[in-house]
């Protein structure tokens, strides 16, 4: 270890969106920031195993702060994305109603949608339905106009490079360790090929999966959620692209169902199922992509695409949700926490809709910090 102490004013821990979102809010702000990723890369966790989707923000209660910082994220991030030349596309999305006992859900949902202010979404038929995806099966829909899609990798550069503009800095390969208190704020211990302390004013824990392990380490912090872990497993589709907007179920336990997206090529994807894990531990989540998981999947995606071919599912990649509540449970909202330590921001519970928020979020936490 490094007998040097490092100053700077913030640090980050985790160079995923939302890591990299409050960093560059900061940074913006005219602050010294320093991103430690434990990784080789950024956004190598959660922020690169989602279906890249912009929420429009209709599924959460209203108030929560996964309502609020989605619908607002969502707005910003549209204008972000188109500021900086970062591709997306507002395709928009039907939630279908596949059955009569499934068009409660869906009205609910539209009256949730009008309740958090969320714009464009209009009740269809069946036949209004198909005009818009004539191989859609379902008795009725909740079409969402403000959905779409992001490069989020190309996000997460243009993130980054925000920071860099505004001379803030990232470490790669630079796991945490533990902080340690000090009359000013924070020693921050990271390891890895050049161990070193940093010491700060802001510690910002934006680890993701690892958020509560990181909590653990810091000084003083107590009454740390429990972590809830549910993986997801997506399947790529040999198909030929049968639909131009995304297509989701009815929402099911932990998740919104075996959904239909689309990359920004027109690509499809199915996915992703949930899997309640045994285990709260990031590092054993195993991320292959079971095969035999794919059966399940053709018997949901034919709910609302009968004419889905046999064979053409393929296994692509899998994800883990850091959840805060369990099988059966209500979905926990997003925990954004300070632990009474100034100058401490802890975020727990980033699950979806994380990568919508993030700009949202990040704001959220500058104020935090301030």
């Amino acid at each position: 270890m490094s007998a040097d102490v490092y100053q700077t004013e913030c640090v980050v821990i985790g160079a995923g969106a939302v890591g990299l979102a409050c960093a560059a809010a900061l940074a913006r702000a005219g602050r010294d920031v320093l991103v430690l990723e434990a990784t080789a890369q950024i956004g190598s966790g959660t922020s690169s195993r989602n279906s890249e989707v912009i929420h429009a923000g209709l599924y959460y209660s209203t108030g929560s702060l996964k309502h609020q910082l989605c619908v607002e994220g969502r707005r910003k991030l549209y204008a972000y994305a188109a500021e900086r030349n970062i591709a997306h596309k507002k395709c928009g999305k039907l939630i279908v109603a596949t059955n009569t006992a499934e068009e409660a859900q869906i009205a609910a949902l539209h009256k949730r949608a009008q309740e958090n202010g969320v714009e464009n979404c209009a009740l269809l038929t069946a036949a209004e339905a198909k005009t818009l995806e004539p191989n859609i099966k379902c008795v009725s829909a909740l079409f969402s106009a403000e959905t779409g899609i992001l490069d989020s990798h190309g996000y997460m550069l243009a993130l980054l490079g925000e920071i860099e503009a505004h001379n803030g800095a990232l470490a790669l390969n630079a796991p945490f360790i533990r902080a340690a208190k000090t009359a000013d704020g924070y020693e921050v211990e990271i390891g890895g090929e050049a161990p070193a302390r940093i010491a700060c004013r802001v510690l910002i824990n934006a680890a993701g999966l690892d958020a509560q392990r990181v909590a653990g380490d810091i000084e003083g912090v107590e009454d740390i959620p429990p972590l809830v872990l549910a993986k997801g497993s997506y399947f790529g589709c040999a198909a030929k692209p049968a639909f131009s907007r995304l297509i989701y179920p009815a929402p099911v336990d932990g998740g919104l169902g075996v959904h239909l997206t689309l990359d920004l090529g027109g690509r499809m994807r199915f996915g992703p199922d949930v899997e309640w894990l045994d285990h709260n531990e990031p590092a054993r989540v195993d991320y292959t992509v079971d095969l035999a998981r794919a059966e399940s999947f053709y018997d949901a995606i034919r709910r609302y695409w009968p004419a889905l071919p046999d064979a053409s599912l393929t296994p692509d990649y899998s994800g883990c949700r850091p959840k805060l509540s369990g099988r059966g449970e209500t979905a926990a909202d997003f925990r954004i926490e300070t632990h009474g330590q100034p100058g401490l921001v802890c975020l727990y519970g980033i699950e979806s809709p994380g990568l919508t928020s993030s700009l949202a979020l990040a704001e959220r936490v500058a104020k935090l910090a301030e």
